[in-house]
């Protein structure tokens, strides 16, 4: 019988081969379960990672990783910011139209609102633009909601005026010393004329060394009809004046009197100069 090697060959070939596609297939196998693991490690770290972070915001409403706690803290600290704001443009307002503003004290928990009187005292008629004026249109609303107001604990008054409408400032000086809160004024630079009523009006009052006031008869502008009964009725206007100081200082009727009429002082007019300390002693 003859040997034939070409069988052999082959069948030895195909022995080889088949022994190293089976190798080929269990490493291939070995690689995919090791790929396999690798990656539900990976799907396990990255469902762990997302456990611990946040949860994400809508990015619309620029609250991007941000819980709801977070995000109303963000919106309630936005309002506060926003009325703090409108509260300070309110003030500075207050203060350029009005001349008033209010004092917050956060040690002693109070606030006093403070009220300036400076320039003229004006009327029933307009002022020119140019003159510096107190309305008493703005202040006797103000002192009435002060009074109304239970945020506001005391008023402060700083006054420089050089007087004006008598009944213009009788009018405010009779709502200061009506109101149920604790009053104080100062005097800078000085208090005239109708000024003077308004100084004593608060429970307090004082006068700065340097300020002065001036205590005179009541004048007129305008026409003026020389009778006796124009001339009565100047009396009653100055004894109004002089009832409400007298009743709302020291000083006594008759020594008032006396400073209003004095003609030793004032070179072209009538009435006396009360200045710092005097005032103080005086009134």
């Amino acid at each position: 019988m003859g040997y034939d090697k070409s069988e052999q060959y082959n069948s030895n070939t195909n022995s080889k081969f088949n022994k190293n596609f089976n190798n080929y297939n269990e490493i291939d196998l070995q690689n995919n379960i090791n790929n396999n693991s690798d990656s539900d490690a990976n799907i396990q770290e990255d469902i762990e990672d997302n456990d611990k972070k946040p949860d994400e915001g809508d990015e619309s409403n620029g609250h991007k990783g941000s819980s709801p706690d977070s995000v109303d803290n963000n919106d309630r600290k936005i309002e506060k910011e926003r009325e703090q704001k409108e509260k300070e443009e309110l003030d500075d307002d207050k203060i350029r139209e009005y001349g008033q503003t209010t004092l917050v004290n956060e040690k002693r928990k109070s606030k006093i609102h403070l009220l300036s009187i400076i320039g003229e005292i004006e009327g029933h008629e307009c002022l020119p633009q140019h003159n510096k004026t107190t309305k008493y249109v703005h202040v006797l609303p103000q002192l009435a909601a002060i009074e109304d107001s239970e945020d506001i604990d005391g008023l402060l008054i700083l006054i420089n005026t050089v007087g004006g409408d008598v009944e213009a400032g009788l009018a405010i000086a009779e709502m200061i010393a009506s109101l149920s809160k604790p009053t104080v004024s100062l005097v800078l630079g000085g208090s005239h004329s109708i000024g003077v009523p308004l100084a004593v009006s608060s429970d307090y009052s004082y006068v700065v060394p340097t300020a002065t006031m001036i205590i005179h008869p009541v004048r007129m502008n305008g026409t003026i009809i020389g009778v006796s009964q124009t001339f009565e009725y100047f009396e009653k206007i100055q004894d109004r004046i002089l009832s409400f100081i007298v009743n709302h200082s020291k000083i006594d009727r008759e020594t008032l009197k006396g400073l209003m009429l004095n003609t030793s002082q004032l070179a072209k007019d009538v009435g006396s100069i009360l200045v710092g300390k005097e005032a103080n002693l005086q009134l």
